[in-house]
């Protein structure tokens, strides 16, 4: 029988890892594009530069307080009332109870794929979501199991962890672009040409396109990485709020035979799923850029295989 307490300690410590080499690889870039920019502008970017890191604040803080309301409004997701989804809200309840978190807002998608996911940015300001095809091709064991694992992503503040995966990725890639348009738009200062030239200039500079082409893909590898790890926890953290693992394992299973694509969903909220919503994509080396572990092992994992 599988150790689910160890299995979300053990994931979590793999989270930071991750999230240590997130911080190492933007801070790298950072640095070489500060002595770009030094080369190229003999140190008159400071303004620009400021301008930059304000609006990467901004961006980081929109991103942070509005998370709920831009995914579930970029999902086409709407409220659920009450009155017309008893079960669900029962479910949710009773699970919110026993997990010990405040009963989040619940949401539905009218679709018949099968898929759910949680947001918002603590267990106060938290939304947890279905699709229709949750509510009409699972049981209640099955739901259950759903909705558990979407109530461990937010008592382990997962879309907290998630944002600013998301939020340091599109720094990654802002930074990058500036930097290789700078360098290729750009001449460099007269006051930089002696410090610039030469062999060490090219090295310099050839260093910095390569880390600026090869960053937001690596960032993007380590964000799906730590997508992964979470899937992992909440799933361990499910079975110990339902003490039914072969519930959620079993939705798993009936999920992993619907072929059928999340219309709603896109690449951007693809990770928030408890399953990968865009069916029957190919992707090149799919072990490193999925957002979600190979459901099978998922499987195995729950049914202690």
């Amino acid at each position: 029988m599988i150790d689910f307490y160890e299995q979300v300690s053990k994931n979590k410590r793999m989270t930071y890892v991750l999230f240590f080499m997130f911080f190492v690889l933007i801070g790298t870039l950072a640095y070489l594009m500060s002595f770009v920019l030094n080369i190229y502008s003999g140190g008159g970017f400071a303004f620009f530069f400021t301008i930059f890191g304000v609006l990467t604040i901004l961006f980081a803080i929109i991103s942070y307080y509005a998370s709920d309301r831009i995914v579930t409004a970029i999902s086409g997701a709407k409220e659920a009332p009450i009155e017309d989804y008893k079960k669900l809200h029962n479910i949710v309840e009773e699970l919110a109870i026993a997990s010990g978190i405040p009963k989040p807002r619940i949401f539905t998608i009218n679709d018949s794929a099968i898929n759910a996911f949680a947001t918002g940015r603590d267990p106060a300001h938290a939304v947890v979501c279905v699709t229709t095809g949750c509510l009409t091709r699972l049981n209640r064991d099955q739901l259950q199991g759903v909705i558990a694992h979407e109530l461990s992503h937010i008592k382990n503040y997962d879309i907290r962890t998630m944002t600013l995966a998301t939020v340091l990725v599109g720094i990654a890639v802002l930074i990058s672009d500036f930097m290789i348009r700078f360098i290729f738009y750009s001449r460099p200062s007269g006051d930089s040409d002696s410090k610039g030239s030469g062999i060490f200039f090219i090295i310099i500079i050839v260093v910095a396109v390569i880390l600026a082409i090869l960053t937001p893909i690596i960032a993007q590898m380590i964000q799906f990485a730590i997508s992964r790890k979470r899937e992992f926890v909440a799933d361990a953290s499910a079975v110990e709020m339902t003490r039914n693992p072969e519930g959620l394992a079993s939705a798993l299973e009936t999920i992993s035979k619907d072929t059928e694509p999340l219309e709603a969903a896109n690449k951007a909220t693809a990770h928030l799923y408890i399953a990968n919503p865009l069916k029957g994509q190919k992707l090149w080396m799919k072990s490193l850029f999925s957002t979600h572990p190979d459901i099978n092992l998922r499987i195995k994992i729950l049914r202690g295989e």
